[in-house]
């Protein structure tokens, strides 16, 4: 792939790249990192790449093992306390309790649910960024959206 093909193809997913990475990291600082190191790594091996058709989902793929590796990295770190940032979000996802709900769900089904909704990728893509079968994402889908209803169902009722 040119230079030229690859920059072009990066602005038109840029900023599905950043939301994919502030929802898994949010932190906008963290997010845009993330984006900056994804390009430049998928830049770098950009000749690897077989099938220009899969760009999109190939540079989703390098993205999510970039974040998995900070939120590793994170994890790792006793971290002092410190107070909350007070950045703003992209969609104003901070104050929704739904940003919260998502975050709390396990990791595959965290996954499958920004790819697919706040991502906007289909199916297939999804299941090509993740490396997993069709029919996991959508059962991965199904579960998530059942605990995302309860758990919003439970935090409304908590609020009347």
């Amino acid at each position: 792939m040119k230079t030229e093909e690859f920059t072009q193809r990066v602005q038109r997913v840029r900023e599905r790249l950043y939301r994919t990475a502030y929802l898994y990291l949010g932190r906008e600082h963290d997010a845009l990192e993330a984006v900056d190191e994804a390009v430049y790594r998928a830049f770098r091996s950009r000749f690897r790449l077989r099938e220009a058709a899969f760009f999109e989902t190939w540079i989703t793929r390098v993205l999510i093992n970039l974040c998995k590796d900070e939120l590793r990295r994170r994890n790792r770190e006793t971290l002092v306390a410190a107070p909350p940032e007070a950045e703003a979000s992209p969609d104003r996802l901070d104050s929704l309790p739904l940003r919260e709900a998502v975050a709390a769900l396990p990791e595959p089904l965290r996954a499958v649910v920004v790819l697919r909704y706040f991502t906007g990728l289909t199916l297939e893509e999804t299941a090509a960024a993740l490396k997993i079968p069709r029919g996991t994402v959508s059962t991965r889908q199904k579960r998530a959206l059942e605990l995302l209803r309860l758990e919003l169902t439970e935090e409304e009722e908590e609020n009347l």
